[in-house]
């Protein structure tokens, strides 16, 4: 059976800027072979038994030979594979996207491309600098800053460059930027003229260094820029001044460790990258089933025989609606019930299963809650709480004190992820970390036990932010003291919290 290659374009950086036709095609592919520039984010979207073939492709340290890249498509697509080859930028802007695409048709093998933005344009938009402006810029040329180094000679018409064109934006170019300014001089570009140097544009990581040609090679060199990075000509710079908009954000530059578990985590990074972050996703935890569904399956069968349910997490309400489906029951088998849902997620998520909650503790504390209840619980009342494995107990105390029966089952268990630990441990250590959240007590307890023997005093070097007081008080359990604790216990409340810090 013959493949098929989808030269697909990655985008500049940032991995929300890639199609939706390229997502699709991560989705469906056998075979990905990716390079340095395209984020690992997007392997995201992979099958989960996907081969990843990665092929470097950085600044003069290839993993693999161009020649080799093109045969090991062919390889791949004579082998019956769907292969994503997924580049950096836009396939055929410099992304010698072209040459794969001429080795495929010489073997008479199919193949689409699914076009990139590119960073000539994107990569200056992130530095507020659009590459035509009216009155400004009425044209622009991309070139390469790195020609083929087999070439006799420079095909490069500096002449014609140097002033035929308003905005020049070099790809590839800061290790050759002497070159390059002393070429657009001798050939009429003004020395005083705007110019900028970019690296790692659109990404939370971006520095921007505005000079001019005269002074750019000079400026580069001192502060020790190196690629990935852009070099942009032309009066459009200045307009940089009232239009830079992305290393404006509130959290733009700051490293912020997600230890939610990885199927919940996005939530929160959507929030804090949106607001300018870097975000490391580290789950300290999983969610897992228990070791046995007994326990809940009996009491959903039991139903009936209950007074209150009680749902503490969203966990809670996903894993407890999904054993009450196991059980051919549906929402009507709640009928009858009173709910608690402890906190505003846990209510919103209950909802999506056509349930508004009786009552809403507003937090997770023992207190809270049994206040909340007060006057509407009874001697007697049966009460379900199906929840983690592993939990505080309080509650359950605090309700039986009342006289109400409490049964509390397992409905999950929260278990260490398998997040590299040490490498964590080495970033923190680093002071590559300027914050770490935490959303929950399991968190922080797995949290540690991922750093080892030194975590907490590793913890205590950055900053902390925690998404209530319970989770806070696990932190000082543990000799941490956080720096921000939510007043509404929610992700929109960690992330309102963290921006008035």
């Amino acid at each position: 059976m013959q493949g098929m290659v989808y030269l697909v374009g990655a985008g500049p950086g940032d991995y929300k800027l890639i199609s939706v036709k390229a997502v699709e095609y991560i989705k469906e592919a056998d075979t990905i072979v990716y390079d340095r520039l395209a984020d690992d984010r997007l392997l995201a979207y992979a099958r989960p038994d996907v081969e990843l073939i990665y092929v470097g492709k950085a600044s003069s340290a290839h993993t693999m030979r161009q020649e080799d890249i093109n045969q090991l498509l062919v390889d791949l697509a004579k082998a019956g594979k769907k292969v994503v080859r997924l580049k950096g930028g836009d396939p055929f802007v410099f992304g010698r996207g072209g040459e794969e695409a001429l080795k495929l048709v010489e073997n008479n093998l199919p193949f689409e491309i699914v076009p990139g933005i590119t960073s000539a344009i994107s990569v200056p938009a992130y530095a507020g600098i659009p590459v035509t402006h009216r009155g400004v810029a009425t044209s622009f040329a991309v070139i390469t800053g790195h020609e083929d180094p087999t070439k006799a000679e420079s095909s490069m018409k500096w002449d014609k460059l140097a002033t035929g064109v308003d905005t020049l934006v070099f790809l590839m170019g800061v290790e050759n930027l002497p070159y390059i300014t002393e070429q657009l001089i001798k050939n009429g570009r003004a020395a005083d003229t705007p110019a900028a140097v970019i690296r790692w544009g659109t990404k939370p990581e971006q520095t921007v260094l505005v000079t001019t040609v005269g002074q750019a090679a000079k400026d580069v060199a001192e502060q020790g820029i190196k690629p990935p990075a852009i070099f942009i000509v032309g009066d459009v710079v200045n307009l940089r001044e009232d239009l830079a908009w992305f290393d404006r954000k509130p959290l733009f530059g700051k490293n912020i460790l997600v230890t939610r578990a990885r199927e919940q985590a996005s939530a929160l990074t959507a929030k804090l990258e949106a607001l300018g972050a870097q975000c490391l996703e580290a789950p300290s935890i999983k969610i897992v089933p228990p070791d046995s569904y007994t326990e809940i399956d009996k009491a959903i069968q039991e139903l009936n025989t209950y007074n209150w349910l009680i749902l503490t997490s969203v966990n809670g309400v996903d894993y407890f609606f999904n054993r009450l489906t196991q059980g051919n029951k549906d929402a009507r088998a709640l009928a009858g019930l009173k709910i608690a849902a402890i906190g505003i997620q846990t209510a919103n998520r209950l909802m999506e299963h056509g349930i508004k909650a009786d009552i809403i503790p507003a937090e997770f504390r023992a207190e809270g809650i049994i206040d909340a209840l007060d006057g509407k619980i009874g001697h007697g009342d049966r009460i379900l709480i199906p929840r983690a494995l592993v939990a505080r107990d309080i509650l359950p105390e605090k309700l039986t004190e009342l006289g109400a029966y409490v049964n509390v089952v397992p409905a999950y268990k929260t278990v260490t992820a398998d997040t590299d630990g040490t490498t964590l441990a080495e970033k923190i250590a680093a002071g590559k970390i300027d914050l770490i959240t935490f959303t929950s007590s399991s968190t922080v307890t797995n949290l540690l036990s991922l750093l080892g023997p030194n975590g907490a005093e590793l913890v205590s070097k950055t900053k902390v932010a925690c998404i209530g007081p319970i989770t806070a008080g696990t932190c000082l359990e543990n000799n941490i003291n956080p720096d921000v604790v939510a007043e509404e216990f929610t992700i929109s409340g960690l992330v309102e919290a963290i921006l008035k810090m």
